[in-house]
């Protein structure tokens, strides 16, 4: 039987943070994962550069049935922490929009720092390995039953992520021994994801498929405005991602076409110098002629602005500023970039990830009932909470 101080399951962001962290503590440290190569979905991550994390970060950006968790761990290793790293590694890095931080280069050069982290600190680590069973030791801690032997431990770390991209190797591992060990979890559902379309809807928006517009979207209580994307599928782009997290099945969308803007007013003011100027070509300078067709009919496009009267510019009002569509679904945990619910996060101590009732039980990164916005938010949780146990198993 191989035995170490501690044994993490899953070498993805925060496994790896995690381990890197117990080993410089002098902890014989052993990381195991059925892939075969380490932090695939931090290779994936931002388009191939890895968006590691944001200039602003705080819990606000995070979804968890005990909103006060994630406090003590993000402010225990903030995302200057992570920059810092960065830096002393010479990755070179820039800012995108909303304080979004990228790699210049590849995400390979987070997961090769991380992986320089744990040889450095003695941390070891071992692919292509299937956790068969996990069970308590008559003598304190865990023993695992593996395709490659059987190991005990004094403190195991699950950070096996959520069923986000399956195609990346996830599985509900983390959960199913979350329950084993009696800790609840909140039922998984895929978060930062495409929404498809009834048909009837589907077929009316076709023809903007491909077409992107700045526009706000509205549910669940909150408001986001990026970038909208139209696909063959449905609704996708980054605000359609920000607001599936907020999104429950039966609950509407409501978009504003013109964020900012107010379009009577736009309408009011273009007709005092322009009178006999149609719709479609006021609306034109703002948004795709294709969108507009969609928005409104043909004749109401063709009147000119001196016509237009109150029905009518309230209808206008309605449809670009408040026009309201019921997603028939989401794509799923294929295209979703994160996984709502998770181990309930009551049962876990927010200042060392282990579970309340468990010692030496800890969980961290996505498994946990902890989701963040897109632009980050995610990468930096892996990093604090993984810090968080790396400091306690």
């Amino acid at each position: 039987m191989n035995h170490v101080n501690v044994l993490i399951i899953g070498a993805g962001a925060a496994g790896l943070m995690c381990a890197a962290e117990a080993a410089r503590r002098g902890r014989s440290v052993l990381v195991l994962d059925q892939a075969a190569k380490a932090g695939n979905k931090i290779r994936m991550s931002g388009g191939g550069r890895c968006n590691f994390t944001n200039y602003d970060v705080g819990p606000q950006h995070y979804l968890c049935h005990n909103p006060h968790f994630v406090k003590s761990a993000l402010s225990r290793f903030t995302q200057w922490d992570f920059l810092a790293l960065v830096e002393r590694y010479a990755i070179p890095w820039h800012e995108r929009e909303h304080g979004q931080l990228f790699c210049n280069d590849s995400s390979k050069d987070i997961l090769d720092m991380l992986l320089a982290e744990c040889r450095e600190a003695g941390a070891s680590l071992q692919l292509k390995t299937t956790i068969e069973r996990v069970e308590r030791s008559g003598e304190g801690g865990f023993v695992l039953h593996s395709s490659r032997g059987v190991y005990r431990c004094e403190s195991l770390v699950i950070a096996t992520g959520g069923l986000s991209i399956p195609s990346m190797g996830s599985s509900p591992f983390g959960y199913r021994i979350a329950e084993q060990f009696g800790i609840p979890v909140w039922p998984p559902s895929a978060g930062l994801v495409p929404f498809t379309l009834h048909a009837k809807d589907k077929a009316l928006l076709a023809p903007l498929a491909g077409i992107a517009v700045d526009a706000q979207v509205q549910t669940g209580g909150q408001a986001f405005r990026e970038n909208l994307l139209f696909t063959h599928r449905g609704l996708s782009g980054p605000v359609i991602l920000q607001a599936s997290n907020y999104w429950q099945p039966g609950q509407t969308l409501l978009i504003d076409w013109l964020p900012g803007e107010e379009v009577v007013a736009l309408i009011e003011q273009a007709r005092q110098h322009h009178p006999k100027q149609q719709l479609k070509t006021l609306l034109g300078q703002s948004l795709p002629a294709r969108l507009v067709a969609v928005l409104l009919d043909e004749a109401l496009l063709s009147t000119p602005l001196a016509q237009l009267g109150h029905k009518a510019l309230a209808e206008i009002e309605t449809q670009l500023q408040h026009w309201s569509i019921l997603p028939n679904a989401t794509e799923g945990y294929r295209t979703a970039e994160v996984t709502r619910g998770g181990v309930d996060c009551d049962a876990i101590s927010s200042k060392t990830m282990e579970a309340t009732a468990q010692p030496g039980l800890y969980f961290i990164g996505e498994v946990l009932d902890v989701s963040g916005w897109l632009g980050g938010y995610n990468l930096q949780w892996a990093w604090s909470s993984g810090w968080c146990a790396g400091q306690y198993v």
